[in-house]
């Protein structure tokens, strides 16, 4: 019974510490709004848009040096320009950056856009986070993944 319950209250505290990438979204609604759409020619739209990202090979890394490292410089996603800064986010923990990554890829329906998708991990955050880069090192991997 003492096991049951120990293992139970661990479950539990586990659960518990894990990053809730809702509310850690309320920090990019602001500007991305809370549906994902943005505002047309100033915040970029995340819905939809993070599924045509995660459709491209080494997308899911982008979308992890974007929070990591902010991204500055134009930009056009459904044919609207943008011309803006977003800062980093590398003051959030890796967990957390894997949970508000998996809340974008979520909460619109994104994921089920792109085949096999899988949830983003603190390990491929931790990964990435040694490397660090510019917001305008960032635009130019953007660029190289064929995007605008």
């Amino acid at each position: 019974m003492k096991r049951t319950l120990t293992v139970l209250l661990l479950m539990g505290s586990l659960a518990f510490a894990q990053a809730d990438g809702a509310k850690l979204y309320a920090q990019c609604a602001g500007c991305h709004q809370q549906n994902g759409q943005g505002i047309p020619g100033a915040f970029p739209p995340l819905a939809g848009h993070i599924a045509e990202i995660l459709a491209k090979p080494g997308g899911r890394e982008y979308l992890i040096k974007t929070l990591l490292w902010g991204l500055q410089g134009a930009i056009e996603v459904r044919g609207v320009r943008y011309n803006g800064v977003m800062p980093a986010y590398n003051q959030l923990k890796d967990e957390e950056i894997a949970a508000l990554l998996n809340h974008i890829a979520t909460a619109w329906g994104d994921d089920k856009k792109v085949k096999d998708f899988k949830p983003f991990t603190a390990a491929e955050v931790k990964a990435l986070r040694e490397k660090k880069l510019t917001p305008q090192q960032v635009l130019e991997e953007r660029k190289k993944l064929g995007l605008k």
